[in-house]
């Protein structure tokens, strides 16, 4: 079982109904599309500054990577990322990824809970 983020370009929502209408929408363009499309340069920073805290998936030798799919940069498409990590490390990775969307100008939304981050 994974917990999921969402992090995306944007301004920020200005309410959690409104997320979840945004994140819907960049969801059925980006990760439904038919075609990939290249992360960002921003989002790529914000991948980049998530590996820096916690090595990827493929280079986790000591089972210390709170993702639970890599390359992590692979789940990045345009301005979103949209990736898992496993339930047992959610709590703070998750504080950790928002904590960095926020300090990066990003957005970051829970898809359980319907809810921005903090």
């Amino acid at each position: 079982m994974s917990y999921d983020l969402a992090v995306w370009e944007g301004e920020r929502p200005a309410d959690d109904k409104t997320a979840v209408q945004v994140f819907n929408d960049l969801y059925d363009r980006l990760i439904d599309a038919e075609t990939h499309q290249p992360p960002t340069e921003r989002i790529a920073d914000y991948v980049a500054a998530l590996l820096e805290r916690w090595c990827d998936l493929a280079e986790d030798e000591d089972d210390t990577s709170p993702w639970s799919t890599g390359p992590l940069i692979g789940e990045a498409r345009g301005p979103l990322v949209y990736f898992p990590m496993r339930w047992s490390m959610a709590e703070v990775a998750s504080a950790f990824a928002a904590n960095l969307a926020r300090s990066m100008g990003l957005v970051c939304f829970d898809p359980q809970l319907n809810k921005l981050k903090p």
